[in-house]
């Protein structure tokens, strides 16, 4: 600047204020053109008389305790009719002095997904955290459980050979004996009970009074066949990713056949099936707890999908990957445990989640077979014609329950996209 003379040196003058800050912004998005200008005002003027209408209507002249629906009448929005039977809209037909239970045990539940969405607890934790939660859990809703000697080694036998199988590379010997040791038990416990030498005891456990799941409903409905609709059907939906894109003709076409029947028929239909046709074909006396059966169809429906989406996110990873495993010397489990999955469900999150919202407002239909979700029992609470001409609030309500659970899985899977590509990015 020395060298320039006085005369044509200029001064760096500041952005005028009208192109920064909020006026730049408001300027530039709302008020680029006169179209753009013209259409603010008019969305503007709708939003603010709407806006004024439902603050009028839901908060300025709404009745908050009334003894019946005549008394809301002339008024604006009666949420007295929440008032009055947010009990049977959350807990449904649970036996109203037990109540106390199904509010705990969605606790408990709410507790146990908050701790999942910690990425410190994705270890051998996780599995007792799910443990002891679905323990407490039915334990709560039921009152009594029942556990088979069969179940118990089953278990033993699966969390043995999963630890083996997950835990093999990084793992040092003697947790490696550990999970032999657990899945040796549970193998050997199987083939004992089976050739009749160990009793069919079961391990009863009864604190509270028994209540049947026909008398379930509510907010711990939807939020049981959700969470353990999609607990269950992410590992199947894996494998079924998995074996589509196996080399061998008999597991991929097995796959596929599954994946598109599945996709190809209804979410009513698998629980008609299950509800109507399965009873049908088991022996006499042998029976299955309907939301037991509901739960089964909802995780076989589910992981079809979940299985096209992960199907998706390993597709598109370069086939540099996977020629880099190759050589390192991993075998196929090494390789899509450690490298492959792990960049493949990065990639799927979105839909993923979006997968995983459609299905907890998807589960309303379990109405088809007798079940009560929380939307379900909501219509319930219009049924009593002393509060009956009110569904618009009813319906507010129960969108506001979903809104809150839906919004918070979306910005929670926006946060785990950030935290999961952070590194990654050049």
């Amino acid at each position: 600047m020395a060298d320039i003379p006085a005369g044509e040196q200029r001064r760096q003058l500041a952005p005028p204020v009208d192109h920064t800050g909020v006026l730049g912004w408001i300027r530039k998005n709302l008020f680029s053109s006169w179209g753009n200008g013209i259409t603010t005002i008019v969305l503007l003027a709708a939003i603010l008389w709407l806006l004024n209408w439902f603050v009028d209507w839901a908060i300025l002249r709404a009745v908050w305790t009334a003894p019946g629906g005549s008394a809301c009448r002339g008024h604006g929005a009666c949420w007295a009719l929440i008032h009055e039977k947010y009990r049977l809209i959350f807990f449904g037909t649970y036996p109203y002095e037990q109540q106390w239970r199904p509010l705990l045990a969605v606790a408990v539940m709410l507790a146990v997904l908050i701790a999942s969405g910690d990425r410190r607890m994705w270890n051998k934790r996780l599995l007792a955290i799910w443990g002891i939660g679905s323990f407490a859990t039915f334990l709560l809703m039921l009152g009594q459980i029942s556990i088979p000697l069969g179940l118990i080694l089953f278990v033993a036998l699966g969390i043995g050979g999963l630890g083996m199988l997950l835990r093999g590379t990084v793992a040092d010997a003697a947790e490696i004996n550990g999970w032999r040791a657990l899945a040796a038990v549970g193998a050997l416990g199987l083939i004992l009970r089976v050739i009749g030498v160990l009793p069919g005891w079961s391990l009863d456990i009864a604190p509270f009074s028994y209540v049947e799941t026909g008398l379930w409903g509510g907010i711990p409905v939807t939020i049981i066949l959700a969470s353990y609709g999609l607990l269950f059907a992410f590992p199947l939906g894996i494998l079924l990713a998995l074996g589509r894109r196996s080399q061998l003709p008999a597991v991929k076409g097995l796959c596929v056949g599954y994946i598109e029947l599945i996709r190809g028929v209804p979410l009513i239909s698998l629980l008609i099936m299950a509800s109507v046709m399965l009873p049908l074909f088991m022996p006499q006396g042998v029976s299955f707890d309907k939301f037991l059966r509901a739960q089964v169809a909802i995780i076989l429906f589910a992981a079809a999908y979940i299985a096209e989406i992960i199907r998706g996110g390993l597709q598109s990873l370069p086939k540099g990957q996977f020629e880099a495993a190759d050589a390192m010397g991993l075998n196929y489990v090494q390789k899509t445990t450690l490298i492959i999955l792990p960049q493949a469900l990065r990639v799927v999150i979105p839909p993923l989640v979006n997968t995983f919202i459609g299905f907890f407002k998807g589960t309303s239909l379990v109405l088809i077979i007798g079940i009560f979700d929380f939307l379900n029992a909501a219509n319930q609470a219009m049924v009593d014609p002393n509060w009956a001409g009110f569904p618009g609030e009813v319906y507010l309500f129960a969108a506001f329950v979903y809104f809150c659970f839906c919004f918070s899985m979306s910005r929670y899977a926006k946060w785990l996209e950030v935290e999961l590509n952070r590194g990654t990015r050049r």
